[in-house]
């Protein structure tokens, strides 16, 4: 049985990505609806008639936080009205999807997250998941989760890194945030090849990109998109994506499939609101959403230059394909739960 010691870091994030057309990046402390209101018959028929605000619960700079700002811009485009983007960080995202499960349901505050709803459930780190929003459809998808590690590190492929934990069990750094995520890609890495690696928990995206330049943490799982740059000029290096296939948005980088690693996560991002939300209003953002998913060209290659694929999911197929990553999330959770018994 593996004994990892967490060790926080306290970083300050040195990134804050800002997109023109969503006003304000917010940080504040939720607050809570209360008394939940379900819009009238006339407020339905008005929708939106007022700004709608997209709840990110991760912080500034990452690839969630810019994919909202995104879609924001081109939703108050398509939807005749503006979005504020609004981060509220903390507890792998459930402060934020808590947010928006307790607020009126009157469509003006909606969810923009991934994966990590369904993780945080099935690590008890919060009591709900999909299945408790009214879910409004998936707009994304990353298909280059990758690990990053120094661009002069001796270890510049899956296996190689797979090779240098082995022989130093427990002291090579890999930044994630504990029991979500990037965290369940860690342990089904060390599943795979034998890895002993070091969970420390620093934050969001940009806290890891901060850790990792400054040479507090070895390894970083993040989006390919998000580092880049940071690849091109050498400063870190991909040891492989995630994905079941290369593809050419994310520089034909190998999989860990095709270096003998059987390890595949693929990231997707949706809308959700309240469960009480009338379907009226939900259909009117999700048929917005599909318009610009799928023929907003301009919006479409400002997407894939973030290296994020647009990827348009109605509610009830998103819903039925979140239940079964749900599921697949499962059945290796307590895969490795067994392995360590």
């Amino acid at each position: 049985m593996k004994t990892h010691i967490l060790c926080p870091i306290l970083l300050a994030s040195a990134l804050a990505l800002l997109l023109s057309g969503c006003t304000t990046v917010g940080f504040h402390a939720p607050t809570f609806g209360s008394e939940n209101k379900v819009p009238s018959t006339d407020q339905i028929d008005a929708y939106p008639n007022r700004p709608i605000e997209i709840i990110v619960p991760t912080g500034a700079g990452g690839d969630t936080d810019l994919g909202a700002r995104l879609l924001g811009r081109y939703l108050g485009e398509e939807m005749d009205t503006s979005f504020v983007v609004t981060n509220i960080a903390g507890a792998g995202g459930s402060m934020g999807s808590r947010e928006v499960l307790e607020a009126d349901p009157d469509g003006y505050k909606v969810l923009f997250f991934h994966n990590n709803l369904l993780i945080n459930k099935l690590y008890g780190l919060s009591t709900f998941n999909h299945n408790d929003f009214k879910i409004a459809g998936i707009a994304l998808m990353d298909h280059g989760d990758t690990f990053i590690v120094h661009g002069d590190a001796p270890y510049q492929t899956a296996n190689e890194l797979a090779q240098a934990s082995i022989e130093q069990p427990g002291e090579l750094s890999f930044a994630t945030e504990v029991g979500g995520y990037t965290h369940l890609q860690m342990m089904a890495f060390e599943e795979a090849t034998g890895a002993d690696l070091k969970p420390i928990d620093v934050g969001g995206a940009s806290d890891k990109l901060v850790a990792l330049l400054g040479g507090q943490v070895d390894i970083v799982p993040i989006a390919y998109g998000v580092t880049a740059d940071y690849i091109e000029n050498g400063d870190f290096a991909s040891v492989g994506v995630l994905s079941s296939e290369q593809h050419a948005l994310y520089d034909n980088t190998p999989t860990f499939l095709e270096q003998g690693i059987d390890v595949e996560f693929e990231k997707f991002f949706f809308f959700a609101f309240p469960q009480e939300t009338p379907d009226a209003i939900v259909s009117r953002f999700s048929e917005a959403l599909k318009e610009v998913v799928e023929n907003n060209e301009a919006y479409r290659e400002q997407a894939e230059s973030y290296y994020t694929i647009p990827t348009y999911i109605a509610p009830e197929e998103a819903t039925r394909y979140m239940d079964d990553v749900s599921h697949s999330y499962e059945r290796l959770i307590e895969r490795l739960e067994t392995q360590t018994d």
